[in-house]
């Protein structure tokens, strides 16, 4: 308190915890859902504040925005809905079989590794909980932490032993300044059973060009982790256009991906059968606009959106009555993350600017701006393209009818997503 005034409404965790170490992965699971958004006002209320007040109200108003709640869409779910059961399944054989993996595919910005990671903590704490946070594996005298769950990112320039070294340094492992790549393995295997990991995270996997040796002999490495009693889950842009399944065949009595059986497993004694490795391919699709269903589905999205605005002018419908959804198509494709950036910074703008409100007009003044492309891999399709803002081509200006009752014709289009 300072003069009987309170000094933060809110407070923050901290900066962004790297995900890629256990410490930053396991901080980010307990913190993920614990900021508390601010509170619904409107002008009358905010006019009675003090100065002091109105000024941390703006800044928790700011945070809100920025820390938008991440929201299900229908193609979200059906990632959820597969993924979830691969991982459940594995984690409960004690069958000495090779677990099948999953790639999830998308576009860049378009949440898949937000949605990934959502999944993947939701069953560490079910985990944890089952086995009364115990490592159910642990060894005799053994102290080793328990993490059900390793989040990795391929590195750029990936070789066999990176690769490895990016696993080991994960879970914080010692790695001697001369190791050859079979005792890398051994020590990758070693840590992931040590640690009780049934879930293994690699990121940005097509990073990996197939046409250098380096980065084939990376994937034929990656896929012999799956003999080590996880399932291996592989993210990544257009997978399929990527080059990673060259050697794969689809069966479309699983449909899943087949591909041959790793070199460097059998090379290093890590596998005893000639198994050959499964994937689940998943597409993590943006939204579309053609179909009801689709449409539909859009504006859901858009109003989960507008009811964690804090705007002081926000109306019921601010985003998707009247020509609003069309627009906000137009200006994201339908990218979720594009689509996020365009709002948090035209919240910003309407209460800098006093307006409190998202209008087509506050929108046109925003460029959709993308900070954090220079971490990202142009080349391997991680920044997408941003489309050219409306008012420079056509768009369709008719009233927007999805909420219209058309009887029993109107019936909702199937395969939408």
């Amino acid at each position: 308190m300072i003069n009987g005034e309170e000094t933060l409404p809110f407070v923050l965790s901290g900066p962004a915890p790297a995900r890629d170490t256990v410490a930053g992965w396991q901080h980010w699971c307990r913190t993920r859902n614990s900021f508390a958004p601010a509170p619904v006002m409107d002008r009358a209320a905010f006019g009675l504040l003090s100065k002091r007040k109105k000024m941390l109200h703006n800044l928790h108003r700011t945070a809100t925005h920025a820390n938008l709640p991440l929201l299900d869409t229908p193609m979200s779910l059906a990632v959820e809905k597969i993924l979830t059961g691969r991982i459940e399944t594995n984690a409960l054989k004690i069958k000495p079989t090779t677990r099948a993996g999953v790639m999830l595919s998308g576009g860049g910005y378009q949440g898949k590794t937000e949605c990934v990671c959502e999944i993947a903590a939701a069953f560490e704490e079910r985990w944890l909980a089952l086995h009364d946070y115990l490592n159910p594996d642990a060894r005799p005298g053994s102290r080793d932490l328990h993490v059900p769950v390793a989040y990795v990112q391929t590195p750029v320039t990936a070789k066999p032993k990176s690769t490895c070294k990016a696993i080991l340094d994960f879970y914080g492992a010692p790695i001697g300044r001369r190791t050859d790549l079979p005792d890398l393995i051994r020590q990758v295997a070693a840590s992931l059973r040590d640690h009780g990991t049934r879930v293994l995270i690699l990121d940005d996997i097509t990073r990996l060009r197939m046409h250098r040796a380096d980065d084939q002999d990376t994937l034929d490495l990656i896929r012999a982790f799956m003999s080590m009693n996880v399932t291996l889950v592989l993210v990544g842009v257009d997978i399929p256009g990527s080059g990673l399944l060259r050697e794969g065949r689809h069966d479309p009595a699983s449909g899943q991906w087949r591909l041959p059986p790793s070199q460097h497993a059998k090379a290093h004694g890590l596998e005893a059968t000639q198994t050959e490795r499964r994937f689940d391919l998943i597409e993590l699709d943006r939204f579309h606009y053609s179909t009801a269903a689709q449409i539909t589905a859009w504006v859901d999205h858009l109003h989960g959106i507008e009811e964690n605005l804090r705007l002081l002018d926000a109306s019921p419908g601010m985003l998707t009555e009247g020509g609003m959804p069309e627009y906000l198509f137009d200006r994201t494709d339908g990218v979720v993350g594009l689509l996020e950036r365009l709002i948090e910074d035209g919240c910003r703008e309407a209460i800098d600017s006093g307006e409190e409100q998202l209008t087509e007009d506050l929108l046109e003044n925003i460029a959709i701006d993308l900070p954090d492309a220079g971490r990202r891999d142009v080349d391997a399709g991680e920044v997408p393209a941003v489309p050219s803002k409306p008012a420079s081509r056509p768009r369709r200006r008719g009233r927007n009818t999805v909420l219209d009752d058309r009887g029993p014709l109107g019936t909702t289009a199937e395969g939408a997503w």
